[in-house]
């Protein structure tokens, strides 16, 4: 891809912040979903400086080198379920889940560096064979096809109960026709920050809906939810700045001091059995996206900075995350799907996201104006990133042969289980539906993989590649 600014670049002040605060909205809704899906007090506040403190960690082991956020990872939300569910079978208090996920999140990160340490020692050329262009472009293109459902759902959610589904879909796609146009035929400007014309264009409309709908009692029109902004309290200081529900705070020191040797054991399994099965998931959905990544800054960041580096920087950087948000991290789509669209694949800007995400997150009416941002907004948005995705996926594996059976039925795999969103779940842990497209086209290619090959003369001949 022909970037405008690549990965070492810096751009001027004024654009990093730019920059920054689009990244900042690309992911802004996905991780602060997480706390508010699990509950239990986990706040989008702490959540955002988490995220932050985690991109962070990992910037700085990659060198500065990768360009990508981490929010707040899905695929453990069993995994968190499961440390509060845990803790109330074996009768232990609420404070003893906020370890859970602490423990968790260790649990998780110690995967990472573990595999971190055996691709240091045997390298990267093991992968490249177990995952080939079939299986990973077709992944990558499951990980924004994955997620259609999530962006459409959106388009037509209201954030107040009796919105019109017609208003929001016209804000949405309002939304998305202006990043389009900005994207494609703006200058400068319009050109390098097409989210946030996007966004404030979109934004700007449901307010005159909404603002007509207050006035007129009109429940239709109600398409955004104040209630963020109006609950502040100005009158004191937590109306203006106010620390984050810090997991650990929560968890506070003495959780434990009473539990049984032999509950505490089964606790540990319990959270060993939520969280070390799904790190192994998710590593699988590190390297799809590393993978994507790499063909849209046109450098393997398996080799440079290294997947030994960005495991490390995901390990550790999920452990710290947790720490403070509750939420292990995960490298977003939204936030490739942004470097795609704008051709900014300078890390700069991911350190201003960061950085911003930690201010953002002390700032009382800043956190709320962000909650108020409507969903139908964000899913037009998310159709352009998300469609981003899925089609980079796409060009990396537009130079296979798909007139071989093997390739032909290991992309057909992935993309059937993959758009068909096959889910396993085995007790606390569920599999999420790109890693069991990518695990079954693993299986499929290996199966496969001494396909009988057709002399000129017509007789077969078995060949192990392709």
């Amino acid at each position: 891809m022909d970037l405008i600014y690549g990965i070492k670049d810096r751009p001027r002040f004024l654009k990093v912040f730019a920059f920054a605060t689009q990244q900042l909205l690309a992911i802004m809704a996905a991780t602060i979903a997480v706390p508010a899906i699990i509950g239990h007090n986990l706040s989008a506040s702490a959540a955002l400086f988490g995220a932050g403190i985690g991109t962070i960690i990992y910037l700085l082991f990659t060198k500065s080198s990768s360009p990508v956020f981490l929010g707040s990872s899905f695929a453990f939300i069993g995994s968190m379920f499961s440390a509060f569910q845990g803790a109330a079978v074996l009768d232990l208090s609420e404070q003893v889940g906020y370890w859970g996920l602490i423990i968790g999140a260790a649990m998780a990160g110690l995967v990472y560096v573990i595999i971190a340490l055996i691709v240091k020692i045997f390298g990267v050329k093991w992968i490249d064979r177990l995952m080939p262009p079939v299986i990973i472009g077709p992944t990558v293109a499951i990980i924004g096809l994955s997620l259609s459902g999530n962006a459409v759902g959106d388009l037509m959610r209201s954030n107040v109960l009796g919105g019109s589904h017609n208003i929001t879909l016209i804000c949405g796609l309002f939304t998305l026709a202006v990043t389009m146009l900005c994207s494609t035929y703006g200058k400068k400007v319009g050109k390098l920050l097409p989210f946030i014309i996007g966004i404030l264009s979109g934004y700007v409309l449901a307010s005159i809906f909404a603002l007509i709908g207050y006035a007129t009692e009109n429940e239709a029109l109600k398409v955004i939810d104040y209630g963020a902004l109006t609950s502040l309290d100005f009158k004191s200081i937590s109306g203006y700045i106010s620390l984050p529900k810090f997991t650990f705070l929560l968890a506070g020191k003495d959780a434990f001091a009473n539990v049984p040797h032999d509950v505490l054991v089964k606790y540990l399994i319990t959270i060993f059995t939520g969280y070390v099965p799904v790190a192994f998931v998710v590593f699988a959905e590190h390297l799809a996206d590393h993978k994507n990544l790499s063909s849209i800054v046109g450098q393997d960041l398996l080799k440079e900075p290294g997947l030994t580096r960005t495991l490390l920087g995901d390990g550790f950087g999920t452990m710290f995350s947790t720490l403070f948000g509750g939420c292990p991290n995960t490298t977003y789509g939204e936030s490739i799907g942004c470097v795609a669209i704008t051709r900014n694949a300078s890390t700069i800007s991911i350190w201003g996201c960061a950085v911003l995400c930690i201010v953002v997150s002390l700032i009382s009416p800043l956190v709320a104006l962000l909650e108020t941002i409507p969903h139908c907004v964000m899913g037009g948005v998310c159709i352009a990133l998300y469609g981003f995705i899925a089609v980079s996926g796409f060009k990396m594996f537009q130079n296979v042969d798909l007139n071989k059976n093997k390739n032909l039925f290991v992309a057909s795999v992935i993309f059937i289980t993959g758009v068909g969103g096959m889910v396993l779940t085995f007790g606390a842990v569920e599999i999420r539906t790109v890693a069991c497209a990518l695990i079954l086209g693993i299986l499929t290619n290996a199966m496969l993989s001494n396909e009988p090959d057709e002399d000129n003369d017509g007789k077969s001949r078995k060949t192990a590649k392709n």
